[in-house]
């Protein structure tokens, strides 16, 4: 008797061969049954099968109690109870399940995620899987169907995908972060450039920021970053892809959009949007931003051309004012140069004593008897001339040099101020970050002391982005100055985030309407102004106020403003903004009197331009001068004889190219309409909505790259020679007639 290793007895000797093997089989079928059955339970894996039409016919019990209760699985497709998931490996391996099926390819580790019957859509249990799948064929090579092995993958994959996704995404915002939107841009870049696609970037960054995340702390600075993500998520076209690049920087990637008009208006609504007040933790904040845009491939063919391109955009942006837009243009890199020599220079001009104050009285709205003078800085750069303080100063701001000029300001205009007869009050403009300087009412009060002007006689003009902080923060600074006895003025009442909490909260003395209320106050169809200035004299007066008007320059608009009762008149109506010696000059006469001088009415302001553009008729390129220029029309100086009804097309150089018809023409002048109207570029230019494509100037022979400077038409076909110019070509600045 022996004893196999299966512990069954058999005599050998007495057991056939035949029935041996098929005990045999019969033991290790049954083995082999219990031995799978006893795997499956273990979880580790499971085993699946599907009919030739991929219908699933078996599928581990085990692994079934692990779907939804109710959920049909057996007698399903395979390939409608999986889909495969989304590995974020961007390398295009992970074809869909059904396709391999379909291919009856084998599969090995193939992740995938349960779908829903009625929808196909994927079944968020935060369940995964991994398919291995076989097919089977028989004798004949007949398909039979899949055989094959699946396993939990849930805990890994899950893994996986968070290492992923923080690869991309920034954690603050849950927008994409700088390395996602930088290999984005590459790819897409790429592939536009073969199908001759455009695209778009836009440059975003936070204006008055650092203002809150100092004031309010850096949780609300990171809870204001999300609320700006929000509403971004909320504005931007949905095929668009917004990303954090760090800091309060933002960037939006916008496919197939270079109409510049729907992009200006786009970035209109986002700086509306981003500037409307935010609400974090019981505080109120108030931010703006600034917009760079450039546009693939006008601006720029490879992803660094255009980064840097936007760039330049937003410097220029955040240099001429803030909560604005610009364009890239090729003049935008000397400008940006020119900042950076400005704030260098700057520095030295400080240094060096080349600023200095200049007064702009402000007089009776009834009596012109002078009650004060606002101190206004002026520089004079021993190269360039003068500069505009709307230059200067939101450089100074950037480069941390603001503390620094406003102290020397105030320490200036009180020395000025104490040489004046009487009682004669300075104001001088205090900027928000100057506000927040702790040191502040140290400064004041040194620069009083120093003079030894009455505090009474110095204002302190200050405008409502000062609220925009922390509010315990302010109201102290306001306690510390009023305590000191000078005067607070809010500055420029109604054109920012005007609130009647500022006016009950604050200590002011006085409130000045901005010039922008004055303008178009007399029209007879705009009421609207008038309105404005009468509401907040009322306003004024009942909380105890005085107002000042600002900006006045006609006469008309003087008469208005008195009749609108405002206590104070500011403008060039009776004086420009003058040095200390011309001021010491009029109070030493003892007349205190304004005379008004000035236009009888006011008058829209007209851009009047003096440049030479291409003008382009038929197959003849002539110059001429662009005189006047706006949205609908231009006037041009330098063709003759150019009939009424002719058709002109405008080269206004960099690509932009506007079809014009010529409405009056004398002698050398002509007045045109245009097909198209022009649209902003965000700083009070014209630009053309579409330009003249690399595309197609490559397609002409020429190297595909971004537009350069100057006039670029494409080449034109032309068949035979060419006919004679029709018009006759003025140089208007030499004086003479030359044939086109």
């Amino acid at each position: 008797m022996f004893r196999n290793r299966g512990g069954i007895c058999a005599d050998s000797a007495r057991v056939p061969d035949a029935e041996a093997a098929a005990f045999a089989s019969q033991f290790d079928d049954k083995y082999r049954l219990e031995l799978l059955e006893s795997f499956e339970r273990t979880g580790v894996s499971w085993f699946w099968a599907t009919d030739p039409d991929g219908v699933l016919i078996y599928l581990s019990p085990s692994a079934i109690s692990n779907f939804p209760e109710g959920l049909p699985v057996l007698g399903r497709h395979l390939g409608k109870v999986f889909e495969t998931a989304d590995t974020n490996s961007g390398d295009g391996r992970s074809r869909p399940l059904s396709f391999m099926l379909s291919a009856r390819t084998t599969f090995d580790h193939h992740p995938v995620h349960l779908i829903s019957p009625e929808d196909g859509a994927a079944i968020e249990n935060d369940v995964w899987w991994s398919l291995t799948g076989k097919p089977h064929f028989d004798e004949k090579d007949g398909f039979l169907g899949y055989r094959g092995i699946a396993q939990d993958i849930s805990d890994s994959y899950q893994q996986a995908r968070a290492s992923s996704r923080a690869a991309v995404v920034d954690s603050l915002t849950g927008l994409a972060n700088r390395h996602h939107m930088t290999n984005r841009l590459t790819a897409m870049l790429n592939a536009y450039r073969v199908e001759k696609r455009s695209c778009a970037l836009l440059m975003l960054d936070l204006d008055r920021f650092k203002q809150v995340n100092d004031t309010l702390g850096h949780p609300a600075g990171d809870e204001l970053l999300r609320q700006v993500a929000q509403r971004l998520q909320r504005i931007v076209p949905a095929c668009a892809e917004i990303g954090r690049l760090g800091g309060d920087e933002f960037q939006v990637i916008v496919p197939d959009l270079d109409d510049r008009g729907e992009l200006g208006e786009l970035a209109n609504r986002i700086i509306q949007m981003i500037s409307q007040p935010y609400s974090i933790e019981g505080s109120r904040a108030i931010i703006g931003t600034s917009i760079g845009i450039a546009i693939a491939p006008y601006d720029g063919i490879e992803p660094n051309e255009l980064i840097k391109a936007t760039d330049l955009a937003l410097y220029a942006a955040k240099g001429g004012g803030r909560a604005q837009f610009r364009f890239y243009s090729n003049d935008l890199k000397e400008s940006a140069d020119d900042r950076r020599e400005i704030e260098e220079d700057l520095r030295d001009a400080l240094a060096h004593g080349q600023l200095e104050m200049h007064y702009q009285p402000f007089v009776g709205a009834k009596d012109h008897q002078v009650r004060g003078f606002e101190a206004l800085m002026r520089w004079e750069h021993p190269e360039h001339g003068a500069i505009s303080p709307t230059v200067f100063i939101p450089i100074a701001e950037d480069s941390n040099l603001i503390d620094s000029l406003g102290e020397w300001a105030l320490r200036q205009a009180c020395l000025d101020a104490a040489k004046w007869p009487g009682d004669l009050a300075v104001s001088v403009n205090v900027s928000a970050q100057q506000f927040l300087n702790e040191n502040l009412p140290v400064v004041v009060d040194n620069a009083l002391a120093a003079s030894g002007l009455s505090a009474k006689q110095l204002e302190l003009e200050i405008t409502e982005s000062v609220f925009m902080g922390d509010v315990s923060a302010t109201d102290v600074m306001f306690k510390k100055l009023r305590k000191l006895g000078v005067r607070l003025a809010l500055d420029d009442f109604g054109t920012g985030y005007s609130s009647l909490s500022y006016l009950r909260r604050a200590p002011f003395d006085k409130i000045k309407i901005d010039q922008s209320f004055v303008r178009g106050c007399t029209e007879g169809n705009n009421n609207s102004n008038a309105a404005i200035i009468t509401a907040i004299v009322s306003l004024a007066k009942a909380m105890g106020m005085r107002t000042t008007a600002e900006g006045v320059e006609a006469l008309d608009e003087l008469e208005r403003i008195g009749a609108l009762d405002a206590d104070l008149v500011q403008g060039f109506i009776f004086s420009r903004a003058v040095p200390q010696r011309a001021v010491m000059e009029k109070l030493a006469t003892g007349e205190l009197h304004y005379e008004p001088i000035g236009p009888a009415r006011h008058r829209a302001d007209r851009k009047t331009l003096f440049r030479r553009v291409g003008i382009i008729h038929e197959d003849h390129h002539y110059t001429a001068m662009l005189r006047d220029l706006s949205r609908s029309g231009a006037r041009i100086e330098g063709l003759v004889d150019v009939p009424v009804g002719t058709q002109l097309v405008l080269d206004l150089g960099e690509g932009q190219l506007v079809v014009g018809t010529v409405r009056r023409s004398q002698d050398a002048t002509q007045g045109l309409s245009f097909e198209k109207p022009l649209v902003s570029d965000g700083a009070g230019g014209l630009v053309t909505r579409h330009r003249v494509s690399p595309y197609m100037l490559s397609a002409a022979g020429m190297p595909l790259r971004a537009l350069p400077a100057g006039h670029h038409t494409p080449p034109r076909a032309t068949r035979g020679q060419s006919s004679s110019p029709r018009f006759l070509e003025v140089d208007i600045m030499a004086g003479s007639l030359r044939a086109g």
